[in-house]
């Protein structure tokens, strides 16, 4: 009998807490969560705030039985969950997922403050200041670590995948010829494998296909080895092409399928609908010709000859439910009768398949793919040959842009190729003259530009091939960028223009004192800018210390001997 769900307060009495208000509260709580999250983080909650949290407190604090807590007691509990224990208490390794149990308790505080409002019977006798700080929920250095692992990860497992895709099929092919060999040998011979090997055929009554290892003294499974290539082979190849999370692919029936007619032309194409798993949506991917060939092996091999694919129920580990009868596409015989494939079997047939291939990675460290890698790999892949990012989001059923690029390793020369190719597409949009050869004359010309914009007060802005349209009026030209260096130049200018002036003044040449007036202006707003700059520039002294007399005592003292 498969084990079922578990009733929130079954799951605070596994951890066996001795304050009963306490273990009430608990529950109480999980229930009214229970509502808005599935089991499995209902089951993870309760372990971290029954087991991890309050029966750890109660190890260490005898009697406790109150939410507010002093700040010596977190901390000392804060440092405890830091850690994974054994049943001694003694410490193995550093806890992966210690954010994860805070952010439960300080969601666990923040919730009973927050309905107390509405409910101030019910909660408000545990309202308390929460234990956790903002700091201690956040994993932003972790997530970058982790992100940093998985970009490594993917970058030394994508490489390897070719490889990997033909050492299932190879595995899968001396499969099957040795199973075909095993059955046409009869019971007490002995044949020869694909590899090589010289195997003994076993007698018995058993649909399955026995033989002995003469060198190792090993009985072998014929049947159950080429089973297991084949699930490798299909699990590997529905991976790579659909990137569908671990958990979809085992839902896949044979009802998924989808036919799709073209808007444009009226071509129908095959759709494969995947079954809601995270997010609660559905969604449609396309069944590529690779894709159509391994699913179509896979129906034809769970059909066995019937009409029809048969039924079965399936059984959810983690949210511990069986499904309804369904023609699920991952089935396979087991006895008398068909049984859906769990997901630990799937995991024992990809790592047998990854033993037998002796892929190795940096260090001769052999290769591990998990199912998650091939997702990784798969959105990886797509955004490096050109699928934008919004539609591999849609094809992943990932509900933001940022999740997707969050899965894809981008490389440095994923980096430099695209740079590279925007800037052709932005080229291609201009003029091409613009990009051919300057002539003689047009380089001679534009390092007279610069040339000439060099003045007595300082340097010229203006732009390339621009005339002066000040008529070489320096002094008032907003362009001209002043040099602190020639402000005792200005400052002669200046004093010759107040001349000027004066006698302009005094000779009446009202036209001309217009003209010294606007000079004038422009040479004080010069001044002053040639002040601020200088300012700016000046050199401040911090104050270092002097290491003179420091060395001085490190020389050599005759009468000490050193």
């Amino acid at each position: 009998m498969l084990p079922g769900q578990l009733t929130p307060a079954a799951l605070v009495d596994r951890h066996g807490i001795a304050c009963t208000a306490i273990r009430d509260l608990l529950v109480d709580y999980l229930t009214e969560r229970a509502v808005d999250i599935d089991y499995t983080t209902l089951e993870d909650m309760a372990r971290a705030l029954a087991g991890l949290f309050w029966r750890d407190l109660e190890k260490h604090h005898p009697g406790i039985d109150s939410l507010p807590l002093d700040a010596d007691t977190v901390t000392a509990w804060r440092e405890r969950v830091r850690m994974v224990r054994d049943r001694h208490g003694i410490p193995l390794r550093p806890r992966v997922n210690v954010h994860t149990v805070f952010t439960w308790v300080r969601a666990f505080y923040q919730d009973l403050a927050r309905w107390a409002a509405d409910e101030p019977a019910r909660w408000g006798l545990w309202v308390a200041p929460c234990p956790i700080r903002d700091s201690d929920t956040d994993h932003g250095k972790v997530r970058f670590r982790r992100k940093a692992a998985m970009d490594q990860r993917t970058g030394t497992l994508l490489p390897a995948l070719p490889a990997l895709v033909r050492a299932v099929e190879r595995q899968l092919k001396d499969a099957e010829r040795c199973l075909a060999a095993g059955r046409e040998t009869p019971a007490g011979a002995t044949f020869i494998t694909p590899a090589g090997e010289t195997l003994l055929r076993r007698a018995g009554v058993s649909t399955r296909v026995y033989a002995d290892d003469p060198t190792t003294g090993r009985r072998r499974d014929l049947t159950m080895e080429e089973e297991r290539a084949f699930w490798a082979w299909a699990i590997v190849e529905v991976l790579r092409h659909t990137g569908m999370r671990i958990e979809e692919a085992p839902e896949l029936t044979h009802h998924s399928f989808v036919a799709y007619q073209l808007p444009t032309t009226g071509e129908i194409v095959p759709m494969l609908q995947v079954a809601p798993s995270k997010l609660d949506q559905e969604r449609l991917l396309l069944v590529s010709p690779e894709l159509g060939e391994v699913l179509t092996a896979v129906i034809h091999r769970v059909r066995h000859g019937q009409a029809a694919m048969p039924p079965v129920s399936a059984y959810d580990t983690l949210e511990r439910l069986s499904s309804a009868p369904m023609p699920f596409l991952f089935q396979r015989r087991y006895g008398p009768e068909n049984r859906a494939i769990p997901r630990n079997y799937i995991y024992t047939c990809l790592g047998d398949a990854l033993v037998a291939s002796g892929l190795t990675g940096p260090g001769d460290m052999p290769l591990r793919y998990t199912p998650h890698d091939f997702r990784r790999i798969f959105v990886t892949d797509a955004l490096r040959t050109g699928l934008p990012p919004h539609i591999a989001a849609r094809i992943c059923g990932h509900r933001t842009v940022d999740t997707t690029l969050g899965y894809a390793a981008i490389y440095p020369e994923d980096i430099i190729n695209h740079h590279r190719a925007f800037i052709a597409r932005r080229r291609s949009l201009r003029p091409g003259e613009e990009y051919r050869e300057p002539t003689a004359q047009e380089w001679q010309d534009f390092l007279a530009h610069f040339e000439l914009r060099k003045v007595a007060l300082c340097t010229c802005a203006r732009d390339l091939g621009t005339p002066c349209v000040h008529e070489h009026a320096c002094i008032r030209c907003p362009v001209l960028r002043p040099d602190p260096e020639q402000m005792p130049r200005l400052e002669e200018i200046r004093a010759n223009l107040v001349d000027r002036f004066q006698e302009a003044k005094e000779q009446g040449w009202l036209g001309e004192v217009a003209a010294i007036e606007a000079s004038l202006a422009a040479a004080e707003q010069k001044l002053t800018a040639m002040r601020d700059m200088s300012a700016r520039h000046t050199t401040v002294h911090l104050g270092m210390p002097d290491f003179r007399t420091s060395a001085g005592r490190l020389t050599s003292d005759p009468a000490s001997g050193y």
